[in-house]
């Protein structure tokens, strides 16, 4: 049974920094794309971040020199390291697994596994 959870969410003045981690089990760690999205109140769930079964990552324009994605094998821990956070970076982030061939930060329907959710609250 795959499960995503996700910790390290919180509330920063903006400027400042926050590490997600998404602890994944129940599959092989490195076979599923996985990425991260947020949901603002409102607002439509977004792609932010995406670590695809090649190594390669993708960002979102707004966020893109600010974010970074990796991930640990031996932790089967995803990361997201945010720095020069912004109050347009409220949302609750959620981590995700594919579970499928395709991997884009398009739709979350590419996403077929997700964590809870870690509320990420910047002020100014």
């Amino acid at each position: 049974q795959v499960q995503l959870v996700e910790s390290g969410g919180g509330s920063v003045q903006a400027g400042g920094s926050l590490r997600l981690s998404c602890v994944a089990s129940g599959f092989t760690f490195g076979t599923y794309c996985m990425a991260w999205f947020r949901q603002a109140p409102g607002k439509e769930r977004e792609g932010v971040a995406s670590f695809d079964i090649d190594g390669r990552a993708t960002y979102e324009d707004s966020v893109q020199g600010r974010f970074t994605i990796s991930e640990d094998a031996v932790k089967k821990t995803l990361y997201l390291q945010m720095s020069s956070l912004k109050s347009e970076d409220t949302a609750a982030y959620y981590c995700a697994a594919s579970g499928g061939n395709w991997c884009s930060l398009e739709s979350s329907t590419y996403f077929g596994f997700w964590g809870q959710g870690t509320q990420v609250t910047v002020s100014s």
